[in-house]
């Protein structure tokens, strides 16, 4: 009876470890997904698409459309905690427009800071697939942001593509994976697996990413802004 006693115990201090270890935002990113409209999820893919195979065309947006994002949720963290305003709208929209306003004339410089971004999530992800120490996911993540940053400063292209299919493909698998919840037979099956599988996700991010890379090079090879 005291061997099952401690057998028990055991496994509930190892689950509160694993849970406590626990740093990809899993539950998080699943109800994002899930509170999708049918309009919204086919929206994301479709754009998703045109990223994915041409977003070497419309780089420049996409640049501008990051960096205003990224500036909307640091003006609503700056509001919120340094200053202390209860009002985060007029922070989000200030943050917005300096961050968006100053990536024009800094594109290269965005687009290198995006292509070490998308060099980092990538190595994050195969970390994580391989199920290594979630403690030290950004051990890995900052094996790829070294690496595709120093890509991106020599390469210019090559960050543009990277960036560009990586923003492409997760929109498309954000909007696959609404449409298939929202199909009653298919709903508890993909749930399953997204949260049984740690190498679901990294796995069909990574797989579109890597298409839309080889397609966009090509592409772009035979397009005449191949110096863009």
């Amino acid at each position: 009876m005291d061997y099952i006693t401690i057998l028990a115990q055991t496994a509930r201090e190892t689950s509160a470890e694993t849970a406590e270890q626990a740093v990809v935002p899993i539950e998080m990113f699943w109800q994002q997904i899930t509170s999708l409209s049918l309009l919204e999820a086919l929206t994301f893919v479709s754009f998703g698409v045109v990223c994915l195979f041409y977003g070497w065309r419309v780089f420049k947006v996409l640049v501008v459309i990051n960096f205003a994002l990224l500036g909307m949720m640091m003006g609503m963290a700056i509001t919120e905690k340094i200053v202390g305003l209860n009002n985060q709208f007029v922070g989000g929209i200030v943050g917005m427009i300096t961050l968006a306003v100053l990536s024009i004339p800094l594109m290269r410089w965005s687009v290198c800071l995006l292509g070490a971004a998308a060099g980092g999530i990538i190595t994050s992800g195969i970390w994580y697939a391989c199920g290594l120490t979630e403690q030290y996911l950004w051990a890995g993540g900052l094996i790829g942001v070294v690496a595709g940053g120093m890509i991106s400063f020599i390469i210019f292209k090559a960050a543009v593509i990277l960036f560009s299919s990586l923003w492409g493909s997760g929109l498309v698998v954000i909007g696959s994976l609404a449409l298939l919840y929202l199909y009653p037979r298919t709903s508890d099956k993909i749930e399953e697996l997204v949260f049984s599988l740690r190498w679901f996700l990294p796995t069909i991010i990574a797989a579109p990413t890597a298409i839309g890379f080889v397609l966009q090079h090509k592409f772009l090879k035979s397009s005449k802004d191949y110096n863009l």
